[in-house]
């Protein structure tokens, strides 16, 4: 009886809508959780190259920078600072990354360790950081970014 209930054209059919509206929300999904993973790291690259060209291009105009000292940026603000140098990424790794995407915004969190130098004093920061992302005209950008640090452990 079962057999000849999902044989009937009617459940037939309707499996098989069934089937081809899953399939492309599940692709899409990890197709771009990957898009989104590479913009990631083409904004790492970018800001340790500090090509102003790239970071225009992966950030939206509506960007807002915070950093882990509360000190905020807009998009032009950011991207001078890392195309002048006096932000210097000498080295960036991301560590423990996570993407969640809800429509067309996307969140990512990671630890980040780098090496760098403001205003060419060294140091080297280890910092927690939120990105979010927002699809604009079919392609992800930086919308806001906030650096933390890790409350000091105990020993």
């Amino acid at each position: 009886m079962i057999r000849t209930r999902l044989n009937h054209p009617v459940i037939k059919r309707l499996l098989l809508i069934i089937s081809f509206c899953i399939s492309p929300w599940a692709m899409g999904d990890s197709t771009e959780l990957e898009l989104l993973g590479n913009k990631v790291e083409q904004l790492r690259l970018a800001m340790i190259d500090g090509d102003s060209k790239a970071l225009r291009a992966l950030s939206a105009p509506q960007l807002s920078y915070g950093h882990s000292s509360g000190n905020m940026e807009d998009q032009a603000a950011f991207i001078d600072k890392i195309a002048s140098g006096k932000s210097d990424f000498v080295t960036m790794e991301l560590a423990d990354q996570t993407i969640s995407i809800s429509g067309d915004v996307a969140l990512v969190r990671h630890k980040l360790n780098a090496d760098i130098k403001d205003g060419g004093v060294p140091n080297r920061i280890h910092l927690g950081v939120l990105l979010v992302w927002q699809k604009q005209a079919g392609d992800w950008k930086l919308l806001a970014r906030q650096a933390f640090k890790y409350p000091p452990q105990a020993q």
